[in-house]
Parts: structure tokens; sequence; C-alpha cells
């Protein structure tokens, strides 16, 4: 893996020297965003040899160099998961790279299923905290003491100062905001009504396949993060619904451009917190 990261950085610096400050993650219905931002170069990931493929219908899977009013940002059209079959330090080396080519901050986004009674589907939720147990540690085996110590501290994962930045965005905007824990889960399976409430009860608000274990990857790199979950159906036994993807796609496109409007606004604000 360490020789991983640093053959799939080089080959990105063959490519472009552009310098972001933004990593940002596209997730569900947002994939498109990436289209329409001021771009400096694009970089398919089948072009970096060693680089995860997303395999999942409705993610570009590629690299997005750019500006967002004037914020020179890189976002990662498609995002891979752990279900792909991938091991998780392969997960989050998409993450690793954006922090090593500059970003030094990093806003995820993400579709996520509703467990929190009080939100309804299309709500908009910024992450306040994680629950990544359900997953393997990025962070298992050799550690590089070039990205972060072995033992990083998790105690403020979501930085504060970004969080009320997007507050402000939010209301600025007029755009409904709800807060909450984010509960990641392997997948691909969506969960059973008795696994909801069990995460429920644990406190979490929120559940979806990826987003903690990148939170992770990079605050062990010394990034600054922020979240942003579309919520795009409410979880097994909080709606009498079958739960599908279409179903969370669709709701990605119906709320992509509330959440584009909120994003070309956030960004700015994080860039100065």
């Amino acid at each position: 893996m360490d020789n991983q990261w640093k053959n799939c950085l080089e080959q990105i610096r063959r490519k472009t020297d552009f310098q972001p400050r933004i990593g940002i993650v596209l997730g569900s219905g947002l994939g498109d965003y990436g289209d329409q931002i001021q771009k400096e170069a694009v970089i398919s990931y089948r072009e970096i040899e060693g680089f995860p493929v997303s395999t999942v219908q409705g993610h570009r899977g590629q690299f997005v160099f750019g500006y967002i009013k004037d914020v020179p940002v890189v976002l990662m059209q498609g995002r891979v998961h752990y279900y792909e079959g991938y091991s998780m330090q392969e997960v989050v080396l998409p993450i690793r790279l954006m922090g090593l080519l500059g970003a030094g901050k990093l806003l995820l986004t993400n579709a996520a299923g509703g467990i929190n009674t009080r939100f309804t589907a299309g709500d908009f939720m910024m992450i306040t905290d994680q629950i990544a147990t359900f997953v393997p540690s990025p962070l298992i085996g050799p550690n590089p003491q070039e990205l972060g110590e072995r033992f990083p501290d998790m105690s403020e994962i979501y930085d504060g100062k970004m969080q009320q930045k997007i507050r402000e965005s939010a209301r600025a905007l007029g755009i409904p905001l709800q807060e909450g824990v984010y509960l990641q889960t392997s997948g691909p399976q969506y969960e059973s009504p008795a696994e909801i409430r069990m995460m429920r009860a644990l406190g979490a608000d929120a559940v979806g396949m990826s987003t903690a274990c990148e939170a992770i990857a990079a605050r062990h790199m010394g990034m600054r993060v922020a979240g942003i979950s579309c919520i795009t159906n409410m979880a097994s036994g909080v709606s009498e619904e079958p739960l599908s993807h279409q179903e969370v796609e669709e709701m990605g496109r119906i709320r992509a451009v509330e959440f584009r409007r909120l994003l070309e606004d956030v960004v700015p604000g994080i860039d100065k917190a």
C-alpha cells in the first residue's frame, strides 16, 4: 500500500500540477456537479495504474480539478466502496491522494438513509459525528509516518468552524438543515428493521455505506473535515416502503439543485474557516 499511493501520486502529478485547497467527494445525485465548475484538468480513475475504480451505477469515476467561486478544488466524481470488494485501505486511497495533492480541507457528501424519525426523505443533514465501529478501520496495517501518527485522535472528526460555515450558508439560502450522527455499514444490502432500531439506540441519525472511513483517513493526515448527507430515503422499518438503489438515485436527482446551491455557497465559507 505504501508504494501504491506514491505511484498514484506520481502519475497524477505527471498529468497536472494543480494545487487544490479543498477536496470534495460528490455523493449519489451530485456527480454531474463536476461538469459545471471551471475545470482545469480531468483525470479518469482508469488512467491511474493501481487506482481503485468505482463499479456502482451513477458514479462517474474521475477526479476533476478546477475552481468553485475562485477556490481551487479537486472533486471526486464517484467514490469507491468497501462492498465493491476493495480493501479499506484502497477505499480511502483517493482521500489520501487529495490531501497529498494539497487539499487541507475535505467536504464529504453522500446519500443516506434516515434513522431519526424527525427526518423526512429529501432532508439535508450536516454530519456532526460518526460511528464507524461496524466497518474495519482504514488505518489497520503498517502506518506510514509521513501520512500521520499511529494512534490519531478522533475526538473532533468534523471541524466545528467548518460546521458553522455550513449552518450560515444554509440559513442564508433558506435551506433547512438537519444535524446528526452518521453511521457507516459495509453494505451492499440495506439494513433490517432490527438493525435500524439498534443503530437508533446507539445514537445514529442516518446510515450509509461510505464516508466515515474517509473521514478517519483524512483526520489521520491532519485534514479538516466537514460532511453533508442527503437523506434520500427513510431507513428500513421507519418507512414501510421497500428500499432500492433507484429510489436513492431518484431522490438524489430531485434534491441535486438545492444541494449544488448549498455547495457553491459553502465552499468559499469553509475555505476561509
